[in-house]
């Protein structure tokens, strides 16, 4: 039987090895892959040895008679992509490169800045060479996974699993945390080139773009990596005032991460409690939201959204919610996916309860002003043109909440060339100078998924590899030790499930800093801020 992939993928790559036929594409070295929303099971050459499916570190790949009603538009996605990309052409067995050996033998050892999906993945790429024998995982935080923890909403579990795959990652012989260390603060990156071969940043994109309009900065006006940080427990957004008290709230972006925050604003509190993380104070908020509404607008038409199709075939399956499209039939009339996706949404018959809360599409339409005396009252909304480009027409829409989605940019820092508008580093195939690197979104830009991370991470380690074969200078120093290491996460991440089960939730996360100190090192108090110690006190 046809096996089919059903959510966008980690692109981790092990089902294309483990497939005996060939059968699942863009593989790597193909066109697409590391960028492609996801990947394709081709259903004329799968022999349903389901290989594939104990590969898949996320689970994401079924047999074609194990789809539920919700996944059975995948089986088309599958059929479709290999209509327009046809493999005939390609070796009949999946092909592994030979495993490239340093001329050195070092030992070498190379310190990552970053424990989110770039940095685990460049560790991972780091210590599939034996040359290398230690790579130290640093990050602000005490906890890993960076956005996988923090950005992705709590109700996508599945792709949540990618965090089995970075257990794996860091389970390895070689690999060490150090959590809850800020470089610039604990440890200067001139200490550290002391103490490594080589450095990586793999910091990520943190900052939401700005609308650049009036009224942006009103109380109830937030970003969206500020949201999605509060309901997913990021220690630094905790504390985030965010207003639920009116009907409407007003999503700016029409992308994968407007998507999210509408249906985390609409999801019934109960189903969230039941079958998600989200953090205790969001869900608490929540259960006494009035939000009836959420609004999601761009500034172009439904073929130019940025909507990936797996999310909004997740959009078309939500019973919880009505889907309302708003948007010129004419321009809903494409055979592209998206067009055809959104055009069956709109024609879905509207739910008979009329308590059902409501997502709104609504196209070609582009914030002028934020409305409001001392908070957000309401949204000035321009009427646009096919490019874009506001038409003059306007009318103002009440909302108490309002959430810019429209992308992000990366986080200044003075050890790096950045760009002053962007925030991404200046960089030559991942080398910033040798011994120096880059990887990740402060590489490449915001963009791509978790898996893109993987061939991001490739071609940085190989720039490494070079400078090492080249003859990077030895450390002058030994490594210290520094902050939360593998045990102690791995305490907190008993303790959060433990609570979980306890709740009937998968997990209850502990935001807290300093809660999360106390679980991590016995001894420390609960309640009382922790005194900043003296790190690097013990050599590795």
């Amino acid at each position: 039987m046809p096996h089919v992939v059903t959510q966008s993928c980690c692109a981790d790559a092990s089902c294309v090895v483990a497939c005996p036929v060939n059968c699942i594409h863009p593989a790597p070295g193909e066109p697409g892959f590391g960028t492609t929303e996801m990947l394709f099971v081709d259903p004329a050459t799968c022999v349903g040895c389901s290989a594939c499916v104990t590969a898949c570190p996320v689970g994401a790949i079924k047999p074609d008679t194990a789809l539920t009603p919700a996944e059975l538009p995948f089986l088309e996605l599958n059929a479709q992509y290999y209509q327009q990309n046809p493999h005939e052409d390609r070796t009949p067995l999946a092909l592994v490169p030979k495993q490239r050996r340093l001329r050195r033998p070092g030992p070498f050892r190379v310190a990552v800045i970053g424990a989110g999906p770039a940095g685990l993945y460049t560790a991972d790429e780091l210590l599939r060479h034996p040359e290398i024998e230690t790579v130290d995982v640093i990050d602000r935080l005490r906890t890993p996974y960076g956005l996988v923890r923090h950005g992705v909403a709590p109700d996508h579990g599945s792709t949540k699993r990618v965090t089995e795959l970075f257990a794996a990652i860091e389970s390895q012989p070689g690999f060490r945390y150090r959590l809850g260390v800020d470089v610039g603060t604990d440890v200067t990156l001139a200490q550290l080139r002391s103490e490594y071969h080589a450095v990586v940043y793999a910091v990520g994109a943190s900052h939401d773009k700005q609308l650049g309009i009036p009224g942006e900065h009103l109380n109830g006006s937030l970003g969206a990596t500020d949201l999605v940080g509060w309901y997913n427990g990021h220690p630094d957004r905790r504390e985030l005032t965010v207003p639920l008290h009116h009907e409407r709230a007003v999503v700016i972006g029409n992308g994968n991460v407007a998507l999210d925050v509408a249906r985390m604003l609409t999801r019934d509190p109960q189903w969230l409690a039941e079958h998600t993380d989200i953090a205790p104070h969001a869900l608490n908020q929540l259960r006494h939201s009035t939000i009836r509404e959420v609004r999601i607008i761009g500034r172009r038409g439904p073929a130019n959204a940025a909507f990936t199709v797996p999310e909004l075939l997740g959009l078309k399956q939500a019973t919880h919610v009505d889907i309302v499209v708003e948007a010129d039939p004419a321009t809903l009339a494409g055979t592209d996916r998206h067009s055809r996706i959104l055009r069956e949404l709109a024609e879905r018959p509207a739910p008979t309860d009329p308590a059902t809360r409501r997502i709104v599409l609504e196209f070609h339409a582009a914030p002028v002003e934020i409305l409001g005396d001392d908070r957000t009252a309401a949204v000035e909304i321009a009427r646009t043109g096919t490019d874009g480009v506001p038409t003059g027409s306007t009318r103002v829409v009440d909302a108490g909440l309002v959430v810019r989605a429209i992308g992000f940019r990366g986080s200044a820092t003075t050890d790096l060339p950045t760009d002053p508008v962007t925030g991404i580093a200046r960089h030559d195939r991942g080398r910033i100078e040798p011994g120096l690197y880059v990887a990740g979104w402060v590489k490449r830009g915001p963009r791509g998924f978790i898996g893109t991370n993987k061939t991001c991470a490739q071609e940085t380690v190989e720039s490494i590899l070079d400078d090492l074969d080249a003859g990077l200078p030895a450390p002058t120093a030994q490594p210290r030790r520094r902050g939360v290491d593998l045990d102690g996460w791995r305490r907190l991440d008993t303790a959060e499930t433990a609570r979980g089960a306890a709740e009937g939730r998968p997990r209850t996360k502990i935001s807290d800093p300093h809660e999360q100190a106390w679980v991590q090192e016995p001894g420390e108090s609960p309640r009382a801020p922790r005194t900043k110690r003296a790190w690097g006190v013990v050599p590795a």
